[in-house]
Formats: C-alpha cells, sequence, structure tokens
C-alpha cells in the first residue's frame, strides 16, 4: 500500500472514529407520568419537587442528561438535590439547553434502551416568582407551568398531577384558584396537606410532557414579605424582552406607541372589570320584568357599585333599621330591634358592618354584591333587559318630574325623600341634585339625623295638615337646610361612602367581575420567556412563576 494511500485509509479512520454531535446521540422516550410538588413558602420563594417516570424507547440512545426548567435565574445550584431511582445524582449543573435550568447528569445510571428509571429533583429558594394580582390590590400571585420537553423527544401520553401548597396560615375561605388548562378539572381538588396547608390539586390522565401548562392561585399578600412581591416592569407586562429591542433613531417613537396602547389596554381593561352582569343577562327575552326595588334596578342597569351600595345605605336610614355614627371614618350600626320586612341584601349590608376591619367589611360587602348579582340575573330569566332598564329610567324620569314640578320647598323636600331611591338611578345624580335644590330651603326628612350625626336643624313650621288624632289638624315644626347645602350633603354622602368603604372602585368591582362575569382566560401576553432546546415559556394573568425545559441530550 503506497505511503499517499495509507494516509486516505488513517483519515477516514480518524474521522469516523470521532463522535458527530448530530448523529451520536438519538433521544426518544415517554414520560409515563410527571408529578410535581410547588410550594409557595412564607417568606415568598418558591420550592419544586419534581418526579419523573421516563421509559426510553428501544431503540433510542441511553438517556444520560435531564434538562430541568426553573421560573428563572434566581435559583442556587446549592439549593438543589435529586436521584435517579434513589441513588443521588452528583452531576447537577446550569443546562446548556434552557435559559433558566439545570441539566442531572445519569452517569452510570443512564436509563438505557427499552429501559425504565424514575427521576426526582427538589429545589428550594427560588425568588421573584411572585406578582401583584390585577383583581385586588390585597392579593398575590402567583403562575406556575411545569417543565416540558421538546416534542421531537417525546412520545405517548403523561399521567400529571399537579399540587399547589399555599402558604402556612392561608385560611380555606381566602385564596383563588386561576382558570385551569384545557384537559384538566377546571376546580381542582382541595385539601390540607401534613403540615396543615391548603392544596390544590389538578390531575389529567391524558396530558403530555411536550405541552406547556398553566397553574395559577392568588392569596392575600399579607402571608408573605411584601417585598417578596415583584411589579413587573412596562416591556415585561408586554411580553418584549429589552435585550433583543435593536437600538435606533426611532426609539422614542417606539416607547410612545408602547405607552399608547398600554394606556389604551389598561383603560379597557379597567372598563372590561366594571361590567358585573353575567352573559346570559344579555340575551334578550320578552317583557318587563316589573316589581324590582331600585337597588335591584341599579344592578340591571350596571350602575357603579359604590353607589348601589350608597343607596341601600339610604333605605336602611329611612327604614330606621339603621344610623351613621361617624362619617369618618364611616361607621354604621344597626338600631335595634329591626323593622320587620328588611331585605337580604339590606340584613348582609349591616352585618358587613359589624366586622371591625376594613377588609373583612369589605370582603363582606363583595359577597353581598355577588348574591345581589345572581338574584337579580334569576329574576330576569325570560325577560328583555333593554325594556326593563327602559321602563325603569321612565320611573326615574317622571320621579324628578314630580319633585321639579312641586310648588313649596316642603312639598318638593317630601317628594325628593319619596321618590330619592329612584332618582339615584340617574346617572347624572349629583348635578341634577344640586339644580334642584340650588335655591331656597329644604325640609329636611325625619331621618336625617341618623344620616348626619352632628347636624341640628332650625325649626320652621310647617304648612302641612297633621293629624291630631282628634279629628282636627295641626302644623307642625319641621328642621330646614339651605337648599346647596342639602344637596351637597347628599352628593358628598355617596363620595364619602366609596372612598371610605370601598376604596378604589375598580379594585372593588374587579373582584365581584371575577366571580359573576369573568375575564375569558387568553393565551397570550407574558412577563417573560425563555428558550433553548425547542422550549418556550410564556406566563398569562396576574402573577408568573413559569418553568420550561428542553429535552434530554
Amino acid at each position: 500500500m503506497s505511503k499517499k494511500l495509507l494516509a486516505i485509509v488513517l483519515l477516514f479512520v480518524i474521522l469516523f472514529a470521532i463522535p458527530s454531535p448530530a448523529y451520536s446521540q438519538t433521544y426518544y422516550f415517554s414520560v409515563d407520568k410527571e408529578i410535581v410538588n410547588v410550594f409557595w413558602e412564607d417568606d415568598g420563594t418558591l420550592s419544586l419537587d419534581y418526579v419523573f417516570i421516563f421509559t426510553n424507547s428501544p431503540s433510542a440512545s441511553p438517556i444520560d442528561y435531564v434538562d430541568v426548567g426553573f421560573p428563572n435565574d434566581h435559583y442556587k445550584i446549592s439549593n438543589i438535590t435529586a436521584d435517579i431511582n434513589g441513588v443521588p445524582i452528583a452531576d447537577i449543573d446550569d443546562s446548556p439547553y434552557v435559559d433558566y435550568g439545570v441539566a442531572l447528569g445519569l452517569g452510570e445510571k443512564s436509563i438505557q434502551p427499552g429501559k425504565q428509571g424514575r427521576v426526582h429533583i427538589f429545589v428550594s429558594g427560588i425568588t421573584n416568582v411572585l406578582f401583584p394580582d390585577t383583581s385586588d390590590n390585597d392579593y398575590a400571585s402567583g403562575v406556575f407551568g411545569p417543565t416540558w420537553f421538546g416534542k421531537e423527544y417525546v412520545s405517548g401520553g403523561t399521567d400529571m398531577t399537579v399540587i399547589f401548597h399555599l402558604p402556612p396560615g392561608v385560611k380555606p375561605d381566602e385564596p383563588r384558584w386561576h382558570d385551569a388548562p384545557s384537559g384538566f378539572p377546571s376546580s381542582p381538588e382541595t385539601a390540607l396537606d401534613k403540615q396543615g396547608r391548603i392544596t390544590y390539586t389538578w390531575h389529567n390522565p391524558g396530558a403530555n410532557a411536550y405541552t406547556p401548562y398553566e397553574f395559577g392561585a392568588s392569596f392575600p399578600k399579607s402571608y408573605v414579605p411584601a417585598n417578596a412581591i415583584v411589579t413587573p416592569s412596562l416591556l415585561e407586562r408586554l411580553g418584549i424582552d429589552k435585550d433583543t429591542l435593536v437600538p435606533c433613531a426611532c426609539w422614542s417613537g417606539v416607547i410612545a406607541t408602547i405607552a399608547f396602547f398600554s394606556w389604551l389596554g389598561a383603560a379597557s381593561s379597567k372598563k372590561r372589570k366594571l361590567k358585573y352582569l353575567p352573559p346570559k343577562l344579555s340575551i334578550e327575552g320578552h317583557g318587563i320584568k316589573r316589581g324590582l326595588t331600585a337597588v335591584e334596578a341599579a344592578i340591571l342597569m350596571e350602575q357603579p357599585m359604590d353607589k348601589v351600595l350608597t343607596m341601600i345605605l339610604f333605605s336602611l336610614l329611612k327604614k330606621n333599621a339603621a344610623k351613621v355614627i361617624s362619617k369618618d371614618p364611616l361607621k354604621i350600626e344597626a338600631i335595634e330591634p329591626q323593622p320587620a320586612g328588611l331585605r337580604i341584601y339590606e340584613k348582609e349590608f349591616l352585618k358587613a358592618f359589624k366586622e371591625k376591619t376594613s377588609a373583612r367589611r369589605k370582603k363582606k360587602l363583595q359577597t353581598l354584591m355577588i348574591a345581589l348579582i345572581k338574584s337579580v340575573s334569576k329574576k330576569m330569566k325570560g325577560f328583555s333587559r333593554k325594556e326593563t332598564i327602559a321602563y325603569y329610567k321612565k320611573i326615574m324620569e317622571k320621579a324628578w318630574q314630580q319633585i321639579e314640578a312641586a310648588d313649596t320647598p316642603e312639598v318638593k323636600s317630601q317628594k325628593f325623600d319619596e321618590y330619592m331611591g329612584w332618582t339615584m338611578l340617574d346617572k347624572d345624580f349629583d348635578d341634577h341634585t344640586k339644580n334642584v335644590f340650588q335655591r331656597g330651603p329644604v325640609f329636611v326628612p325625619i331621618w336625617w339625623s341618623r344620616y348626619d350625626p352632628g347636624w341640628q336643624g332650625t325649626p320652621v313650621s310647617s304648612s302641612r295638615p297633621i293629624s291630631s288624632g282628634s279629628g282636627g289638624s295641626k302644623s307642625i315644626s319641621m328642621p330646614t337646610l339651605p337648599g346647596s347645602q342639602f344637596a351637597s350633603s347628599v352628593v358628598t354622602g355617596l363620595q364619602s361612602f366609596s372612598s371610605n368603604v370601598v376604596g378604589n372602585i375598580t379594585n372593588f368591582t374587579s373582584a365581584i367581575t371575577n366571580k359573576t362575569n369573568p375575564v375569558p382566560k387568553t393565551s397570550s401576553g407574558s412577563y417573560h420567556s425563555s428558550g433553548g432546546g425547542g422550549c418556550a415559556c410564556a406566563c398569562a394573568c396576574a402573577g408568573c412563576a413559569c418553568a420550561c425545559a428542553g429535552g434530554g441530550r
């Protein structure tokens, strides 16, 4: 053999002896079972406990590495332990295939072709995983997506279980779960773990290991440190990676465009949160539903929640069922014995004001409103909402007409007292009241002292005949107020109730809307994303704590 031919043969031998990265490994496996326990800790961190059951394909390469994705890069390798079939894994390092995650080197315990293996990994102390809940300022929110693998590596289905362990101390009636992904039950199974923590369990025996699923929960933020809750930046809320933006001369225009659409989206979102009526009320029936109270008509018209609650307050004052003890802060006390015939929503209103803390009072008022909305919805079944609203608007307009047509301040005051509930349906109630009572005195109603505890009126002789009980009649002295002062007091009462009790009306109503007319779940929009190895992670909803992973190597 010539030296030249020998050199060529040796070159081919060397080339074929070097493993090719493209062809040396062929991964193909099934993930028969995946169980992940998600611990939302009281220090605001996240702990994850994964168990995978892999079955390697008979024709595939050994599974020598398993890549597991984490929500972000705020973790420490020293906080991670793992094992394969119960044998500790020593080779744990950052994964080159996923942006946030680790590679578990199985070494001698690699899962051979046609064989099965159990991989377990535990990580603690992941930070920056809780975000403000968009529907309630008093709540924190977390959304978690289990790690997944590239579709090209995975065959078959996966029996998947995701278990949330909420922070210690959270009470059963406080947390809320988010909408479940397709294929999982809409409501998780709730229970208590061995430490007494509330758990939410989602189980789907027909899931797969290559689809990104998202699960979420919200709970009072008082159970975690305030500094553990992350406020995402504008770009993160829009799902834009600032590192991928190309600097250019029109950068200010890009920012302006983002700001405009953010404002537009925020305005639209705010408006949507105030739409609390269920969709079924938009399905028109026939005819007018008569017999609704002014409060129920206000619900049908989707009046602001603070106005509806103020209408309930004035109704109770007129019925001698309650009195205002203090206006700032607002304190309301039930009058005993209670008059007969109080409506359910009036009784619940009084119960709410027995609560000592504003948070619990607000929660009970929200529960009251949810029940009231459902009650009105039930009463409207088969009737036309459009026709019914028009009917009650006419009642409101006629009420104003009678007040405005009154010949004397006394009669005008009497009519306003009589029709006050209906006039409050007017969206321009504040201005209308000020215009009607801008001149002359107002004979205040007999319940006025229950509304204004510090008020002392000036008695003025009334020409209205009052029966003496012996067949005759006599005049009485009724206190008065300047008309402008009376109107201002009524309007200020509405504003005071809103600020002292309801607070942020959008947040207050949004918590109700989530129950009566929830916003449809969207699949886009994220705080961050990560990729690599055929993996992508995207978080939606109020909070973001997403995990992702590429396949094996």
